[in-house]
């Protein structure tokens, strides 16, 4: 798995004063990379600006992220990087199209309320910003790659163009969401757009 799938979750907090302090400081980053991006634009804000606002070094900082696009992509990366052991633990019987939607809700339940917002913004970011977008859909590519080595279906067309449809559906579940402002109608939107995935499928014209 490349680096930028590497898991950044929080559910165990770090035991020692120095690894506390590493969380502090890539947090500190994370958040005031949002807002500062979301204030002056992303491709307006050097990262020097970023590191004066937060007290660190080009060394410091690197040894966090390995970009100014990946800062700026810490909630998605968040996401899916608790997604893909939800996905692993998921039960792999039934529609794959269902496994990827309960996967998807499974996650969610497990993001914490602070965690809307900064996703929010960054989704908002990722759409005013050409290589934050870039950034968004190599990410995807990425992401869509481990989603189909790990259900364990057979690497066909019809599994690629599945994990391809579910994974747009989630895009869609997203603008829907963002369009009605309300954090915690995520899951909600979610499901309506895997049935709408679903009924799309039989659409004459």
């Amino acid at each position: 798995m490349s680096a930028t799938l590497e898991c950044m979750t929080t559910a165990d907090p770090p035991s020692s004063l120095r690894e506390r302090r590493k969380l502090r400081t890539r947090q500190a980053l994370a958040e005031t990379a949002v807002s500062l991006f979301g204030e002056h634009g992303f491709d307006d804000t050097p990262l020097d600006t970023l590191l004066e606002e937060v007290e660190v070094s080009r060394r410091t900082f690197f040894r966090y992220y390995r970009s100014k696009e990946d800062v700026a992509f810490t909630a998605v990366q968040r996401f899916w990087s608790a997604f893909l052991p939800v996905l692993d633990e998921t039960e792999k019987s039934g529609r794959l199209a269902d496994i990827l939607r309960d996967a998807i809700l499974a996650t969610l339940d497990r993001m914490d309320e602070e965690w809307y917002p900064r996703f929010s913004a960054t989704l908002d970011l990722i759409e005013r910003s050409p290589a934050l977008n870039g950034h968004s859909l190599r990410h995807c590519a990425e992401i869509q790659d481990e989603i189909r080595r790990r259900v364990g279906a057979p690497d066909g067309l019809e599994t690629r163009l599945l994990v391809e449809f579910s994974v747009a559906t989630w895009r869609g579940a997203l603008e829907e969401w963002l369009a009605e402002g309300d954090p915690g109608d995520l899951p909600r939107c979610v499901q309506r757009a895997f049935a709408a995935m679903d009924r799309s499928l039989h659409v004459q014209v």
